[in-house]
């Protein structure tokens, strides 16, 4: 059945929350009132004389987002927030820890592991605790398999081992004793056909067959000062002769077919070794929750028949994976599924979330269930019909927004970037905006400094009557609360937080922020360094914050004559038992109490509680959160009337009046970050009605405001936005 064919329900909210029964998948935009309809919905199903609120299963992406919805329920139906406590209004990773903490106490067994999930068994929620913890594992597992030296020295960082394994287990791949599970090694040898795809498209000649492949070009530097097996091909089998236009077609099968028994086995002794490691550590990170729940799921029917739903709804498809695609099937006892989201918003890739679950809907459901019913049947009810209902009134933005936002959809990236429009427009869903008022800026600004150039923006838009913003229906001049400013990285975030605080500007920064790279880290390391080992490296960092010349520092490390109030505050901090009684004292001294102090101290206890780190491991620990960039969670607050500096991952799904975007320049840094549409038209969807950008590949915006070299894109606004380059 092609999607054409499909049963499509368009524009009437009421039409989502009126239709209980069947499979529904909604087109959702920005600003749909998405969370307001589903809430409804599930309110009308429980009103239902013969369904109850455990009968229901709604997923949400965040914890956050779990509460708000029984918040908005409970005003919509006949329950109160007490009877909905402990309804599975939950995310995944909380389903699957529920699971387990019930019923999975043996689930390791399934995978050949000898040991037990137990009711003390914690969940690793910090990725730099659980890297520490790899680490020590990966040192172990080096030292008792000699015979994977070879692999090891081709890997430069180990934590990326532990990338590898978390994406497998997003993607339902995982290890028995000694093999895989399910079909699981289909996924490690691959699929030709699709390998092949992939290889034509990047094979075939450009302009017209005058210039050659992307793949040819890539592969010029082959036999170019590298070191090669001695049986290695030669340039011209790999590239093909003198003035070819392509790669040899059967490069595809050499490579395709290339030995990797080797590797395979590499790779599943550490996923196994690994999963045990944990288990004996009492600890399991969220990928393995999913892992656990899965395997227990598939394996025991009884219990997959008692845990089932009646009703399954899960928002924010877009940023699901195939594993939670899977367990909404073993979880949904009929086929009243309904699945709510947005490709267009779907920029969380990086944690494993899979777009085309939403895209490819159809298709990725025929196969799952082909999947799980392979060897008994899971899923017993009909997959077919299934209903479209898309969602197109806008409640947030100006329709300028909207169509801005849309035409950044088809704007190439960069020179380089083809964008096929037909293909994208024919997948877009238009919204129509329901604003009040049409007040719509949308700007463009190019500056050499743009932290600067940010700031005056701010300044003219503030109290200034041509960016009014709507509240209760009426327009009023806007205040330093209304405005946003999205940046790409968290970097930028922490230098605008610190000019502005150089100009009294009131700003502050929500979400992950390098923590270790804050002053009190910068200060407990040196201190930790000194305890250790008498550094310098240490010494240096605490006279300089003490207020003392380089000089005057460069005499005392010579001399070694340190100053005594600072071997006595050394002396004192010896005695105390543990790295978070070290830490508190620090912080202390140094009059460190907000909130990057708080989240320090909790993440170092916890870093050390969890593992069996040195004080000297627990240096390397902050170092590398140092040259990483870790990112914790922290949220400074500047006081109510207050610009809000956000990540554009951060801002999904929030609103503001009048948004920013910075930070977007082509060419700073330098060429090497990857930039895709869905965090930009994510930006714009967060704004009502005045996008500003600052700092985007080269193009015309809606308002006629070109930049050379930079130039803008918007997505997340109601009302303002703005943004500058370099």
């Amino acid at each position: 059945m092609s999607r054409d064919d499909r049963t499509k329900r368009p524009t009437a909210r009421s039409d989502l929350i009126d239709s209980k029964q069947g499979i529904h998948v909604v087109d959702a935009g920005a600003g749909t009132v998405k969370t307001s309809t589903v809430t409804r919905r599930y309110a009308e199903i429980v009103d239902q004389d013969d369904v109850e609120p455990e009968d229901v299963l709604l997923v949400t992406f965040t914890n956050n987002a779990a509460t708000e919805m029984k918040d908005r329920i409970v005003a919509h139906c006949d329950y109160g927030m007490r009877e909905l406590s402990d309804a599975p209004i939950q995310t995944f990773h909380s389903l699957c820890h529920d699971i387990l903490m019930k019923h999975g106490f043996k689930a390791p067994t399934l995978l050949g592991i000898d040991d037990r999930i137990t009711g003390s068994t914690r969940v690793l929620e910090n990725e730099n605790v659980e890297k520490a913890q790899f680490r020590e594992f990966i040192r172990r597992f080096s030292d008792d398999h000699p015979e994977y030296d070879d692999f090891f020295r081709a890997v430069e960082e180990p934590a990326e081992l532990l990338g590898l394994i978390n994406q497998f287990a997003a993607k339902g791949v995982f290890p028995t004793a000694d093999s895989w599970y399910r079909n699981g090694e289909w996924h490690l040898n691959g699929d030709f056909d699709a390998f092949r795809e992939i290889f034509d498209e990047l094979n075939h000649p450009r302009n017209d067959g005058n210039k050659q492949s992307k793949l040819r070009s890539k592969l010029g530097g082959y036999g170019n000062d590298k070191c090669y097996l001695p049986d290695a091909p030669e340039e011209d089998e790999i590239r093909g002769g003198w003035g070819e236009k392509q790669v040899p077609a059967t490069v595809a099968r050499l490579a395709f077919d290339e030995q990797r028994e080797g590797l395979k086995n590499f790779v599943h002794d550490v996923y196994h070794e690994y999963l045990q490691f944990a288990l004996s550590r009492n600890y399991l990170n969220f990928s393995f929750l999913q892992l656990f729940a899965f395997v227990l799921l598939c394996d025991d029917h009884r219990l997959r028949d008692d845990v089932a739903f009646e009703y399954v709804m899960i928002d924010e498809f877009q940023d699901s994976s195939e594993i939670q695609f899977k367990l909404a099937l073993l979880l949904a006892d009929t086929n009243n599924v309904c699945v709510v989201g947005d490709w267009k918003q779907s920029i969380y890739s990086f944690q494993y979330a899979a777009v085309e679950t939403i895209t490819e809907f159809e298709s990725r459901l025929d196969r799952f269930v082909d999947e799980l019913n392979e060897d008994h049947e899971r899923v017993s009810w009909a997959t077919r019909p299934i209903i479209d209902i898309e969602l197109v009134e806008n409640y947030r933005s100006t329709q300028a927004i909207l169509d801005f936002s849309e035409h950044s959809l088809v704007t190439p990236v960069s020179s380089k970037d083809n964008v096929d429009e037909g293909a994208v427009r024919d997948r877009l869903v238009s919204l129509s905006s329901n604003a009040a008022h049409e007040n719509s800026q949308i700007e463009a600004i190019q500056h050499e400094d743009e932290h600067e150039a940010v700031l005056t923006k701010i300044q003219e838009v503030v109290g200034n009557d041509a960016y009014q913003v709507e509240e209760d229906d009426e327009l009023r001049l806007p205040e330093y609360s209304d405005i946003a400013v999205l940046t790409r990285t968290r970097d930028f975030g922490r230098e605008l937080l610190s000019v502005a605080e150089e100009y009294g500007l009131p700003m502050a920064y929500e979400g992950g922020i390098e923590l270790f790279r804050s002053d009190p880290a910068k200060l407990l390391l040196a201190w930790l360094r000194i305890l250790e080992s008498d550094a310098e490296r240490g010494w240096v960092v605490v006279l300089e914050e003490a207020g003392y010349t380089l000089d005057e520092v460069k005499h005392i490390l010579d001399t070694e004559a340190y100053p005594a109030n600072m071997q006595t505050f050394k002396s004192e901090l010896g005695t105390l038992e543990t790295v978070g009684g070290v830490a508190q004292r620090v912080f202390s001294q140094y009059d460190y109490d907000g909130a990057y102090a708080d989240v320090l101290l909790t993440t170092i206890q916890s870093v050390h509680s969890a593992t069996t780190l040195t004080r000297g491991d627990l240096i390397r620990f902050i170092e590398r959160g140092i040259e990483d960039g870790s990112t914790h969670e922290v949220h400074a607050s500047a006081g109510m009337n207050s610009v809000t500096v956000q990540t554009i991952h951060a801002a999904k799904g929030l609103e503001h009046p009048i948004v920013v975007l910075a930070n977007m320049n082509s060419h700073h840094p330098a060429g090497t970050v990857t930039r895709s549409r869905s965090p930009i038209q994510s930006g714009y969807a967060s704004g009502r009605s005045t996008p500003t950008t600052t700092g985007i590949p080269t193009f015309t915006t809606t308002g006629g405001v070109t930049s050379s070299g930079s130039a803008c894109r918007v997505d997340t606004m109601r009302n303002d936005a703005c943004s500058t380059s370099r």
